[in-house]
């Protein structure tokens, strides 16, 4: 008699994590996009930030409120609650919110774009440091609100874009960052003890990952994404890393993101197949 050993079923749900200076709305096309294809699509607003965008310019209050742990935890239910793990996909500090929740067990396979680094990343490429100067500037931020003009918004996110293509990005999406997130971010390398951003890059029990950078990213240029990636090298879980050309740090919105959408998805299917154990 021959035993059989039952293949998981593949994700039928995905989680789609917005970044900073962003919101849900961000991830409005690729809400649309994933259900067409008969997913269920979740795409939950960090806690306390469940209005919508021209509510958080008028009373930004809640965003200052933030904990990068708080919102952790708040995923974490979130993704928890389902019968099954999903395909997690985060953009920008998204990214990092996805490496944290793969490294706590959760999810089928995660997808981090244009992701923030996890603890001890080092490199920091001039246009990063131009990006964030305007935040890093201003030491009040760091309990604060980090604002960006649309000048400034356009060389960190819309760089490949023209200036009205731009503001028509910021108009729609935009709002100020918790200034607590980006000068954690900058100081978890040289803060003792793990902090917000801390994953453990040796563990091998975690659902598969992939990086995905634009090429013209500015604020979290490819060079970031790759050196993130490339700690996870001793861990025996996969992990991959393709780059965009031209592509900016608004790869999600900006013309062609369906591309991106479409290479994040069947990444993570065929990554599930991989991974999955064969029927005896």
């Amino acid at each position: 008699m021959t035993e059989s050993t039952s293949v998981p079923k593949l994700a039928d749900t995905i989680v789609l994590v917005h970044g900073l200076w962003m919101t849900p709305r961000s991830w409005e096309h690729w809400v649309q996009r994933y259900t067409d294809k008969g997913y269920k699509v979740i795409a939950p607003a960090y806690p306390g930030l469940e209005v919508e965008v021209e509510a958080l310019r008028a009373d930004p209050s809640p965003i200052t409120a933030l904990t990068m742990p708080g919102v952790v935890k708040h995923f974490e239910d979130i993704i928890g609650a389902l019968d099954t793990p999903p395909i997690l996909i985060g953009h920008s500090q998204g990214g990092v919110i996805v490496q944290i929740l793969l490294d706590h067990g959760f999810g089928a396979a995660g997808v981090a774009i244009d992701s923030v680094p996890a603890e001890g990343v080092y490199v920091v490429p001039l246009s990063q440091v131009e990006a964030i100067f305007p935040i890093l500037s201003h030491p009040s931020t760091r309990h604060d609100v980090a604002p960006f003009t649309p000048e400034q918004f356009h060389f960190a996110f819309t760089n490949t874009l023209t200036e009205e293509e731009s503001q028509a990005a910021c108009e729609r999406y935009y709002i100020p960052a918790p200034g607590a997130f980006v000068w954690e971010g900058v100081l978890a390398n040289f803060t003792p003890g793990h902090q917000s951003v801390y994953v453990n890059y040796h563990n091998d029990d975690r659902a598969p990952l992939l990086f995905l950078a634009g090429g013209a990213d500015n604020i979290m240029p490819p060079a970031v994404n790759k050196a993130n990636a490339e700690h996870y090298n001793k861990s025996k879980a996969v992990t991959h890393y393709y780059e965009f050309p031209g592509r900016s740090h608004y790869t999600v919105g900006q013309p062609g993101w369906e591309s991106v959408a479409d290479y994040a998805l069947d990444w993570a299917i065929t990554a599930q197949k991989s991974a999955a154990p064969a029927a005896v």
